[in-house]
């Protein structure tokens, strides 16, 4: 075989690699990415007790596992969890979408909207708490919220469902942010009624409480209608979507060591798991990445039972632990959230499979 032959096969072994990878990339259209906030290993096992083996989350080809500790801490809170998910830094507890020295680092959501797709964020919680906060806004603490709520107008998020009416309309500095968007063209709804008359050409801003929702338990069933309706009206993108979605109270469940609680508000962010599975699978082009960002109550499984579909819990503590949180995948491009996982890991491999551009 002479010279010259042996590099033109190499040539064309190099451009298939080149095609193959490129066309792979291509395949992911959309991405949803779930928070189960709180939400380790035994949450999940509780839920699945509770179902009699039956969780969608159960159903996922792909599994892997997360390490959740912060910058400046073993032990991690929601925003600096919430940020490493979103913006693929470590920071310090408290802070949102900036860096240990407050520098602010872009999100995979608002990388999303600069590469022209929609996006999403549906939460039980309020729209300015820790973890929907990582994905818009820049804050020095989790506790401005005020200040986070301040960052919506400037995010580009086309559909977003949850509580906060108060920090967007019952403002100290006088401003009602509401009426800013409603200007800049958003429709502002405070029912789910209300939400799935909206016109589709116009973005969506939902509120469901003045703060946070009630507890699933109390009544609380919008997620996965929630979830289902932010799908529909992202799908209108031929571009594609980024939507995030968030079971914000399972965390609660675990600091009050509430074993109903916990496994009542997995239950729910389970449900609405399952239609966002029924979506991707009718796709073909979504890749679907299901996590938490730390692990709450120290929570133990006693004993259960999958025949009778019960299960007592026990917790060590009552705030956050170091424990590694699961993560499960599902789509194009799934097979790489196998294996231990940094939290930081999400935002790149996403704008890797989709291809997106900072």
């Amino acid at each position: 075989m002479t010279n010259t032959l042996k590099t033109g096969m190499l040539l064309v072994a190099c451009l298939f690699v080149v095609n193959t990878t490129d066309s792979f990339a291509q395949k992911v259209r959309n991405i949803i990415v779930m928070i189960g906030d709180g939400m380790g290993f035994n949450q999940v096992q509780a839920a699945l007790t509770v179902t009699g083996n039956n969780l969608n989350m159960a159903k996922f080809p792909y599994t892997g596992i997360e390490k959740t500790y912060s910058a400046n801490n073993y032990i991690t809170d929601s925003a600096a969890g919430g940020t490493a998910i979103a913006c693929g830094v470590k920071t310090n507890n408290g802070m949102i979408g900036v860096t240990p020295d407050t520098v602010p680092v872009q999100s995979i959501l608002s990388v999303a909207e600069k590469n022209g797709l929609s996006t999403g964020i549906v939460v039980t919680c309020n729209l300015t708490h820790a973890t929907p906060a990582t994905f818009y806004a820049h804050a020095g603490s989790r506790n401005s919220t005020q200040e986070i709520a301040s960052w919506f107008p400037k995010s580009g998020v086309d559909v977003a469902i949850g509580g906060g009416i108060n920090d967007f309309e019952k403002r100290t500095d006088g401003r009602n942010l509401s009426n800013e968007l409603k200007q800049a063209g958003y429709t502002v709804a405070y029912s789910m009624e209300e939400a799935a008359k909206a016109p589709v050409k116009s973005p969506l801003l939902t509120f469901l409480a003045e703060d946070h929702p009630k507890k699933a338990s109390e009544g609380r069933d919008y997620l996965p209608e929630a979830v289902e309706l932010a799908m529909k009206r992202l799908s209108n993108n031929k571009k594609g979507f980024f939507l995030m979605v968030e079971g914000s109270q399972i965390d609660w469940g675990g600091h009050a060591n509430d074993g109903n609680y916990v496994v009542t508000e997995t239950v729910d962010f389970d449900n609405a798991v399952g239609k966002v599975l029924e979506f991707a699978k009718r796709d073909g082009h979504t890749l679907v990445i299901i996590t938490a960002d730390h692990e709450t109550g120290g929570t133990a499984i006693r004993e259960g039972s999958f025949k009778d579909k019960t299960v007592k819990i026990d917790f060590t503590k009552t705030y956050h632990t170091g424990a590694p949180v699961p993560i499960f995948a599902y789509g194009p491009g799934a097979e790489q959230f196998t294996g231990w996982l940094e939290n930081t890991n999400y935002k790149n491999k996403i704008e890797k499979l989709a291809g997106l551009k900072e």
